[in-house]
């Protein structure tokens, strides 16, 4: 059985049932059948493994900063690649580092060896691993910015090692999430600045966001990408939508492009909350939000 299989490579450390409102920023989500975290590149394989000798579905998942989980859960095997998962090594220029680190702990260490290029990062949730999946950014700055090659796992065991040029990165997308590759780890590639400048402008991007974006309510971050032209968060405003509540979901009073959990809100409040604010958006300017929340499991 599967879960006989795990339990003897994870010695026991599997989870069951196990709410995936604990694993999301959103703090949404049903129950996954079974939860591991792999420590390492071959326990990773070996997991892939029993999946495809006992059929078993599986999803990849990181720090659950972008995904909104089903309030009925996910039948299926779910793999978290986080903090176990998380070595860094720098030298000269050069960022090597897992896909398990936080873009958050990521930057500080970038910081502290006076390598530039990184600020965008520091107040971005999510793993290094999912911010290259899809191309994650902010304040200007891109992951294909700083990106030199990328390590990926396929579905077929095999692990091939990607340079930039091939990486296909776009807006909120890269060949890694079109192919369904696992990003084991990566190559950053920095300048050396000044430190004092480095800290100033990550401060100022900290106190940018802090006083515009809801930190102190659970999300998922930007609730739909940005239509060409324009920000969805002032589209959402002009469309007299801040603030507006279905259950526990709500339009952030703060941000209109984000959508909080006020506390209990489930999964299906903050998707009939989407088509409501897509379908006035649209009505109203001719405009069409796409979502950047993933449904996970599903997307």
């Amino acid at each position: 059985m599967v879960l006989n299989a795990l339990n003897e490579l994870y010695n026991k450390c599997v989870l069951i049932d196990e709410p995936m409102s604990k694993h999301t920023s959103f703090r949404i989500g049903g129950p996954v059948k079974i939860l591991v975290e792999p420590t390492n590149v071959d326990q990773l394989i070996k997991t892939l493994e029993i999946c495809k000798r006992f059929n078993q579905t599986y999803f990849i998942m990181g720090n659950g900063s972008n995904i909104l989980v089903e309030d009925a859960g996910i039948d299926a095997l779910v793999i978290k690649i986080a903090e176990s998962f998380s070595r860094v090594h720098i030298e000269n220029e050069i960022v090597v580092a897992e896909s398990g680190v936080l873009l958050s702990k990521l930057s500080k260490l970038v910081m502290r060896e006076s390598l530039a290029g990184f600020e965008f990062a520091s107040g971005i949730p999510g793993t290094l691993g999912g911010a290259i999946f899809m191309n994650a950014g902010a304040y200007g700055g891109e992951m294909k910015d700083v990106v030199k090659w990328v390590e990926v796992l396929t579905e077929e065991g095999e692990i091939l090692k990607i340079e930039n040029g091939a990486l296909q990165f776009d807006y909120r997308t890269s060949v890694v999430r079109e192919k369904g590759w696992i990003v084991l780890r990566a190559g950053l590639v920095f300048e050396k600045g000044d430190y004092e400048i480095i800290k100033e402008i990550t401060n100022e991007l900290t106190k940018k966001r802090v006083s515009k974006q809801p930190l102190d309510l659970p999300s998922a971050g930007s609730t739909f990408k940005r239509p060409t032209g324009y920000f969805a968060g002032q589209l959402i405003e002009d469309a007299g939508l801040r603030g507006l509540r279905h259950g526990d979901a709500q339009v952030s009073e703060k941000h209109s492009g984000f959508i909080v959990n006020l506390g209990k809100a489930t999964c299906q409040e903050v998707m009939d909350l989407i088509e409501v604010v897509q379908k006035v958006v649209q009505d109203t300017f001719g405009i069409i939000l796409e979502r950047e929340v993933r449904i996970f499991g599903k997307e």
